[in-house]
């Protein structure tokens, strides 16, 4: 090899080196950015110079080395790894926080106790009367400590409602940013297909796009595959999401009862036009256009539970959850009428929803102490009717008297529809537990 062919071969190796060199540089200047994927210089043997062509090998020259391209460090069995189980971690982020929020409304946290207080209160103040039932202070204790309580279970079920309310608020947020992450997806597509057709590689909207992946990913159940012109169509929840060029985007559909949002798939759901072009859907038009099963059982094996977006519908549930649904009855069921009870209607519709579980056994707790206290109170002035005493316990109509009633004449027993007898608080010594021989009269309250 001449002189000027040996510099020429160093001389590459040089810039090669250079170009390695500034590629490293990259990498460092960007440890912090957001998305950012290594980068490695590849390098490839620069065409050789053949001297002669005989036997038995040919006699070549090499020219060095040569700058092939900048290749991200990335691995494709890994990204499909983590992102699985980030939106498996960001399923189970939504309902560690639905816990700790349910914790701090009913005043389990370090923040207080409120609610436990009020029931203990409650509790006292019946242990009091009981030891000096015609006591004027333990009669008018009873009657606060009934009102406290009450107030207390109504303001806890409320919140419960307002956090269902919250979760619906962030349901639309998490749509949103799916259709948005989709858009900037199908937009960097269309981008880094038209960059490589040359021989430049797009490493920069590369990495855009696999940021936008891992957020796709911890909203929920994500495939996708790029194909050889570097298009990466990606399918959410076993749909297309984007695909040949189009993007299927989730929409939402408002119950007109609860006003909670239902996700559905636009290109799927059977809506039609009013007169005014607006685009209207039914429950039943989005019936095969649902976004998720929900009734399906949630299990790592079956993958079912990825995605914080499943995740906050199953924590808010679909209504406003009583006490009669964990008896089977549905909510416009009478549980006195067994004709109406629906066999696994707290399995399938409330069981996997932390929200409504809370509900409905909180519900189920208020009911049960006002409904007994109440009973109480009914069977002690019946037992006086039957031995003699017409008045005992007893309003001018000769009815019993009851420490709680409905805020809705004909409703049940909910914890929303219940408040302190407006007599019995203006008046707490119409239970003063004293028959008509004077004699102090101990309610049998366990």
């Amino acid at each position: 090899m001449s002189l000027m062919g040996s510099f020429w071969t160093g001389v590459s190796g040089l810039q090669t080196s250079n170009n390695a060199l500034n590629t490293t540089a990259h990498n460092m200047s960007n440890l912090d950015t957001e998305g950012y994927t290594r980068q490695q210089v590849a390098q490839g043997t620069r065409p050789y110079v053949t001297i002669s062509k005989g036997s038995p090998n040919w006699k070549q020259l090499g020219l060095g080395v040569n700058y092939s391209l900048t290749r991200q460090e990335r691995d494709y069995f890994l990204d499909l790894n983590y992102r699985r189980e980030s939106g498996r971690s960001a399923f189970y982020d939504v309902s560690v926080a639905t816990l700790e929020e349910i914790e701090y409304i009913l005043g389990e946290s370090n923040e207080g106790h409120e609610f436990s207080e009020s029931l203990t209160n409650f509790w006292t103040s019946i242990q009091e009367l009981g030891k000096d039932p015609t006591s004027s202070v333990n009669q008018n204790l009873f009657v606060t400590r009934a009102y406290e309580f009450v107030n207390r279970a109504s303001a806890v079920y409320t919140s419960l409602c307002q956090y269902q309310d919250n979760l619906n608020r962030n349901i639309v947020k998490e749509v949103n940013n799916i259709n948005k992450y989709a858009q900037e997806i199908e937009e960097l597509n269309r981008r880094i297909v038209s960059i490589e057709a040359g021989p430049e590689r797009a490493n920069d909207l590369r990495d855009r796009r696999n940021l936008l992946l891992d957020k796709l990913a911890r909203l929920g159940n994500i495939t996708y595959r790029e194909n050889e012109a570097g298009y990466v169509s990606v399918r959410f929840e076993d749909v297309d999401l984007v695909q040949g060029g189009l993007v299927n985007e989730m929409k939402l559909y408002t119950d007109p009862e609860t006003g909670f949002y239902t996700p559905y798939w636009r290109m799927l759901a059977k809506g039609s036009y009013d007169e005014k072009g607006n685009y209207v859907v039914t429950e039943k038009d989005i019936e095969g256009a649902k976004v998720f099963d929900l009734s399906r059982e949630i299990s790592s094996d079956l993958n079912t539970d990825i995605g914080s977006l499943k995740s906050m519908l199953l924590a808010r549930g679909d209504h406003r959850a009583t006490y009669k649904e964990i008896q089977d009855y549905p909510p416009d069921a009478d549980p006195s009428d067994p004709s109406q009870k629906v066999e696994g209607w707290y399995n399938n519709n409330i069981s996997q929803s932390i929200v409504m579980n809370i509900q409905a056994e909180f519900d189920q707790l208020i009911h049960h102490i006002v409904t007994k206290i109440n009973d109480i109170l009914r069977e002690t002035a019946d037992e006086a009717k039957e031995a003699g005493d017409t008045e005992y316990l007893r309003d001018e109509n000769g009815d019993p008297y009851q420490m709680f009633v409905k805020s809705v004449e004909g409703d049940d027993w909910t914890v929303s529809n219940i408040m302190v007898n407006s007599v019995l608080r203006q008046n707490p010594s119409l239970l003063e537990f004293r028959k008509e021989e004077h004699s102090e009269d101990i309610p049998a309250i366990e």
